[in-house]
């Protein structure tokens, strides 16, 4: 692409689509005009400037080389909110607004909550929870403090200061506390799964990726200490790979809860297991 004179957005678009995908090419361009998308149909005679036709060269040749989209523009939407990302945080996934729509069904309504998200990331379960429940107050867990850094920044954007952020391991920060509602997407890739060499996946954080031979590490650390971080009656709500809904149930019903069940997504795959902790004699 030529970038010694101003050019045209309709011709550095025809450009990058030659190169990347077109829809690519669009997010990378708006991001670099700072519009939305949709001002660039109206206006494709506008003029970039040198610098912003340079800039846009360097953006579609990475992501060309396979960086993500949402890395290169720092930013990612998820339910209803635009939350920031960086190579620290897994980038957020329209199929894990399962997780939250099946939470916000099965947190107690009409009266004060507390829900935990461990490995939160960039934050998007827990401030997409706290966004629709305003009474529902929740402790974000994660192993990394470059990404608790990237979801406190998203949490101060959208003014959600009912969510606390804590260092630690899974259940680690949250010793002698008890919820109505754990949830997670943690790691469930197999190591050696050939996914990892390919697509976005080749940049993101492997430790928000992998989870042992099977997938299912995390997974069964989270089972295992579900009972004793819920209240009785309380639920957790995992997210997991399309085959691995068996394996998740059985872990679930090994640990005594109930209710267990697994959801699909819109594509009609496993996608999220949730369990109950029994109720107290006498409760709901």
């Amino acid at each position: 692409m030529d970038t010694t004179h101003p050019t045209r957005l309709d011709a550095v678009l025809r450009a990058a689509s030659m190169r990347i995908d077109p829809l690519d090419a669009r997010w990378l361009l708006a991001h670099v005009c700072g519009r939305a998308q949709g001002w660039l149909y109206a206006h494709g005679d506008a003029v970039l400037s040198e610098a912003q036709t340079a800039t846009f060269e360097a953006l579609v040749s990475r992501r060309a080389a396979g960086e993500p989209v949402a890395y290169l523009i720092g930013s990612r939407a998820f339910w209803r909110l635009e939350l920031a990302v960086s190579p620290a945080t897994l980038i957020p996934r329209p199929e894990t607004e399962l997780l939250v729509e099946a939470a916000l069904a099965r947190l107690p309504p009409r009266r004060p909550a507390r829900a935990a998200d461990l490995g939160t990331g960039s934050g998007a379960i827990a401030l997409a929870v706290a966004g629709e429940r305003p009474d529902v107050s929740v402790v974000a867990t994660d192993a990394s403090e470059a990404a608790l850094e990237i979801a406190r920044r998203n949490a101060a954007r959208h003014a959600l200061d009912r969510v606390e952020f804590r260092f630690g391991d899974w259940y680690g920060p949250l010793a002698g506390l008890r919820f109505d509602m754990l949830l997670s997407n943690p790691p469930y890739i197999a190591s050696g799964d050939p996914h990892l060499s390919r697509g976005d996946l080749r940049h993101e954080p492997p430790a928000a990726l992998v989870s042992g031979p099977d997938g299912l590490d995390a997974l069964r650390v989270l089972a295992a200490g579900a009972s004793n971080h819920l209240h009785p009656g309380g639920w957790i709500l995992v997210e997991h790979g399309f085959d691995q809904g068996p394996a998740v149930r059985a872990l679930f019903a090994a640990q005594g809860l109930i209710q267990v069940d697994t959801l699909r997504d819109l594509e009609a795959r496993d996608r999220v297991t949730l369990g109950r902790r029994p109720p107290a004699p006498g409760g709901a």
